[in-house]
């Protein structure tokens, strides 16, 4: 077991520094048109890396009813593009609604979009560079897995980036591809959750547990997730459906984005669940031989009650994160209640956090039943 799991190592390794090679070196490799040879058409625009060099004027405009906001004007000098070693000046909150937060300082760095009109370029901050704070984050988060996790929380950021090639390198290309969202979300869910429980827990009778839970959970809720999106006739055209259609184009099924959405959307907290009812489940076979599988499976379903009292919340509370800004949009307009859970943004939220979370529930005897016939087994094998 411990050559699969170096092997295993070994390759997501070398999956890993391909990745790496693609993203990174790959572009470089690409020889790119000069701006010169490529001068920008109207209404294209090119992002410019910029520093502040020098706030030329700073203060609030009236609104109006006692409302104000800041504005700037900042003198920049452009670091990379076409305009490389340039200064221009841009407006801050004088044609947008900006926040103190927003404000800019001299030797920040932002990006700059460059816009080409009738009467020449127009320039506008569009993000102060962000790079530096989220290296340092993912640092620490990477530093505190390794410190804490040791070798087996070093496994699972491996796990974690597999999986993220997996979303990257498959799903959503396939889907981009106009292949079925639904079949392109559960086969990379099958794969990604097989990979990276195998690769943390080893090949044993508790990650096959723990495996078959997933995937049969996994399926259940693709089809309650199907069941209930057309039961409530949600269409895709949510709050982003316009953008993707002008973005990707009419082949993208928008109703099998939301379908694979829920799906990707509970994997990491369907993860916890399986894999905890089928430790729980060998930890107790381990410790007394003589349970039966049913009083193993009574075990862990009374288990599972706590795991699902946490999960539910914790994937209710997620979607609602997410979704908060929208939620607040709507709190505004008053409306009867149930006008407004109507509405399909709320709506698909709705059926997003329940539907989800059913699968959880049911992920629970599931897992609990497989992994107590497995023990079982496994028990009397080793007699």
């Amino acid at each position: 077991m411990q050559k699969f799991e170096r092997l295993l190592i070994i390759a997501l390794g070398v999956l890993a520094l391909l990745a790496t090679a693609v993203i990174v070196v790959g572009p470089r490799l690409v020889s790119q048109p000069t701006p010169s040879e490529q001068p920008l058409a109207l209404g294209e625009t090119e992002t410019l890396p910029a520093r502040v060099i020098e706030v030329l004027e700073e203060g609030s405009l009236d609104l109006g009813d006692g409302m104000e906001h800041p504005y700037q004007r900042l003198l920049l000098r452009v670091e990379g593009g076409s305009l490389k070693g340039e200064e221009v000046v841009v407006e801050e909150g004088t044609i947008n609604i900006i926040s103190q937060e927003r404000l800019f300082d001299v030797g920040d760095r932002v990006y700059v979009e460059r816009v080409a009109g009738l009467d020449g370029d127009r320039f506008y901050v569009s993000d102060p560079v962000r790079t530096s704070p989220l290296l340092l984050v993912a640092a620490l988060f990477v530093g505190l897995v390794i410190l804490v996790g040791q070798g087996r929380g070093l496994r699972s950021l491996l796990g974690t980036l597999f999986s993220l090639l997996v979303l990257f390198l498959f799903v959503l290309p396939q889907i981009v591809a106009g292949r079925d969202p639904v079949l392109v979300s559960i086969a990379g869910a099958v794969v990604l959750l097989s990979v990276s429980t195998y690769l943390i827990y080893g090949w044993n009778f508790k990650a096959h547990a723990a495996v078959a839970g997933m995937i049969l959970s996994l399926i259940l809720t693709g089809l309650l997730a199907w069941l209930f999106v057309g039961w409530t006739r949600l269409t895709g055209l949510g709050e982003e459906g316009g953008f993707l259609i002008s973005a990707l184009g009419p082949g993208i099924n928008l109703r099998g984005l939301v379908l694979g959405g829920i799906i990707i959307g509970s994997l990491g907290v369907l993860d916890d669940i399986c894999v905890g009812q089928a430790s729980a489940i060998f930890e107790l076979v381990n410790a007394n031989r003589d349970l039966s599988w049913r009083d193993l499976f009574r075990s862990s379903l009374n288990i599972g009650r706590d795991h699902i009292a946490a999960m539910v919340n914790t994937l209710l509370l997620a979607y609602v994160g997410a979704s908060m800004p929208l939620m607040l949009a709507f709190m505004i307009y008053q409306e009867p209640i149930w006008r407004r859970i109507n509405r399909e943004p709320i709506a698909e939220e709705i059926v997003r956090a329940l539907v989800g979370s059913v699968g959880l529930v049911l992920a629970v005897p599931i897992t609990g039943l497989i992994a107590s016939l497995m023990a079982r087994w496994a028990a009397r094998r080793e007699r």
